[in-house]
């Protein structure tokens, strides 16, 4: 159920804490090679450290089981996926996943079209965040 109501939103921004044992690598895989827009590095006491990265509009993505198992066989080939999995919009999904896959992610599913026309592939990030990189086909990319 959708509102056309215009009052603002109680909630103004969805914001995913990742912990990560190796900062640089994950920072070089995210914001330089998927392209995630750096917003702010917040000061931080000792070795302590953190990067805000933008990825554009975010979003909540509510499944049940059954959807859950249909997208992991038509993404995935049936290999269950974690039980938070973050996608990516990309305007070219082959191209992405290998850039990733050179900068230490881990391929789970090549790209492969998908019954709701868009091409998905999974990977896992090197902090072992498990990820889905979608091309919307019937949106002009850009």
């Amino acid at each position: 159920m959708t509102t056309e109501n215009h009052t603002p939103p109680p909630v103004r921004q969805l914001r995913l804490v990742v912990e990560t044992e190796d900062y640089d690598a994950a920072l070089t895989f995210y914001r330089d090679v998927l392209g995630l827009v750096e917003r702010e590095v917040v000061p931080s006491e000792g070795d302590a450290r953190i990067t805000i990265l933008e990825a554009g509009r975010a979003t909540l993505e509510l499944s049940n089981p059954a959807q859950v198992k249909y997208i992991d066989q038509v993404e995935a080939g049936g290999q269950p996926s974690a039980r938070i999995r973050v996608a990516f919009e990309v305007d070219d999904t082959e191209e992405a996943t290998r850039d990733l896959v050179e900068a230490g992610g881990t391929l789970i599913a090549e790209p492969r079209e998908t019954p709701w026309r868009s091409v998905n592939s999974r990977l896992t990030g090197p902090d072992g965040l498990q990820i889905t990189l979608f091309q919307e086909l019937d949106r002009p990319a850009g």
